[in-house]
């Protein structure tokens, strides 16, 4: 948990605010009922970060007797990453090869469809977490087609 909380305070400038816990282990189905996870599992911590003008996550701890203790590649059932918008990207990627994080690959740009003008790369938390670096500062391709426009962090 430290190790995480860290990671995104020093490394990908989050704000720490609150942790909660530990949750369990209950005598009842609390667990099954609510969380949909074995019924002796229990929630070590949960700890609240910010990321900017970006939403709110929660970073859990849990024990469980039938805890998976390897993460799922994207391509898996239930595969999930996170995306953190920068405005430079070629400085953001220098910047993390510099905290010695694992960068996969180059960056690539969109240059067609509605994400024209998108440009993204993957990395790894140092707990083997995959997260994503996007940047679009002129915008995306969508844009041109229409006056809706999906949540933006730049705004």
């Amino acid at each position: 948990m430290q190790e995480a909380v860290d990671f995104f305070v020093d490394v990908m400038g989050c704000e720490s605010y609150f942790s909660i816990g530990p949750f369990g282990p209950f005598n009842d189905n609390w667990m099954v009922d609510n969380l949909n996870v074995n019924k002796k599992a229990v929630i070590k911590v949960a700890h609240m970060v910010r990321c900017e003008n970006g939403t709110n996550f929660e970073i859990f701890e849990y024990t469980s007797p039938d805890q998976n203790k390897k993460y799922v590649k994207n391509s898996d059932f239930g595969g999930n990453h996170i995306a953190f918008y920068v405005t430079d990207m070629d400085d953001a990627v220098a910047y993390l090869k510099e905290k010695d994080i694992k960068i996969l690959g180059e960056p690539h740009t969109f240059t067609d469809t509605g994400m024209e003008g998108l440009t993204w790369v993957y990395f790894m938390a140092p707990w083997g977490q995959q997260l994503e670096l996007v940047s679009y500062p002129d915008g995306q391709g969508y844009e041109k087609a229409t006056n809706r426009r999906l949540w933006d962090p730049r705004d």
